[in-house]
């Protein structure tokens, strides 16, 4: 008696957990839906629009160093001045703590006069048959876009980055222009930070940006990356979900919520991946 007395309350308590589980999963792919998809929205377009400001300053700050006529004096120069435009109190506010990787200096002829650090590898390419939005802006119009980059090594994997572009103009001509550059990686990095600073207790929260089939991160656990990382799977659940999709997964043991959702504002392909788990 005593037997079956007890079994029938070990599985009582398992078909709890279960119906607990349930309800912290939908909590869970409630608050990925309502609150964190729209905060991300929120933070990516206050960096696409401080950006957007920060390279129009700088090509107003810039304008005279391209009048230089010596070349090594003017490469040096704005060098230097694209350094100054990123500091604190000196530089321009949009660009403090800003997760972008470069910043650089573009003649007419659409070569690269210098980037804001060295080793320079920019200086002496022709960003203008690269790039549409340098194009743009030396047609004397500020851009936005996409860029993508090889590295050296021709087996590594290329970057993608989100550019801005803006004209600089000496007496209503154009003299030349400004681009910076945020890696995506670096991009979702900084979502993954501000959410862990805007959180309130529990696990922490991760945050991925794909590209088609690409996966862009940075300082994330390896074993939550493999959590999210097939393409087709998520290929798959986006042709049948256009909006975007949850599902939950495994972490040695411990049950993960994520959602995957489009963000139209950066491009058509271009989404982001939330990795939480239940409270």
């Amino acid at each position: 008696m005593r037997s079956t007395w007890t079994w029938t309350l070990l599985i009582a308590i398992v078909a709890l957990l279960g119906c607990e589980d349930r309800a912290a999963v939908a909590r869970t792919e409630t608050k990925l839906r309502e609150v964190d998809l729209p905060r991300i929205v929120e933070l990516v377009q206050k960096d696409l629009d401080n950006h957007r400001a920060g390279v129009l300053k700088a090509a107003e700050k810039l304008a005279p160093g391209f009048a230089l006529a010596e070349p090594d004096a003017r490469q040096t120069q704005i060098r230097s001045a694209l350094r100054i435009l990123q500091l604190p109190k000196r530089g321009i506010d949009e660009f403090v703590a800003s997760p972008m990787s470069f910043l650089a200096a573009i003649g007419t002829d659409g070569i690269v006069i210098a980037r804001d650090r060295e080793p320079d590898a920019m200086s002496g390419k022709n960003f203008k048959s690269r790039f549409s939005i340098v194009g743009e802006a030396l047609g004397g119009s500020a851009a936005t876009g996409l860029g993508e980059f090889f590295a050296k090594d021709p087996t590594a994997p290329s970057s993608w980055s989100i550019l801005f572009s803006a004209p600089s103009t000496k007496d209503e001509q154009v003299v030349g222009c400004v681009l910076a550059g945020i890696p995506l990686s670096r991009f979702a990095q900084r979502l993954s930070r501000q959410f862990r600073v805007e959180q309130q207790g529990g696990e922490p929260v991760w945050v991925y940006l794909y590209k088609g089939e690409r996966l862009f991160h940075w300082d994330t656990p390896p074993e939550v990356d493999a959590l999210i990382r097939d393409p087709s799977a998520r290929a798959t659940a986006l042709a049948e979900s256009p909006s975007g999709y949850t599902a939950t997964a495994r972490l040695q043991g411990e049950l993960q919520v994520y959602g995957v959702f489009p963000l139209e504002i950066l491009a058509p392909d271009i989404g982001a991946i939330i990795v939480r788990t239940p409270e």
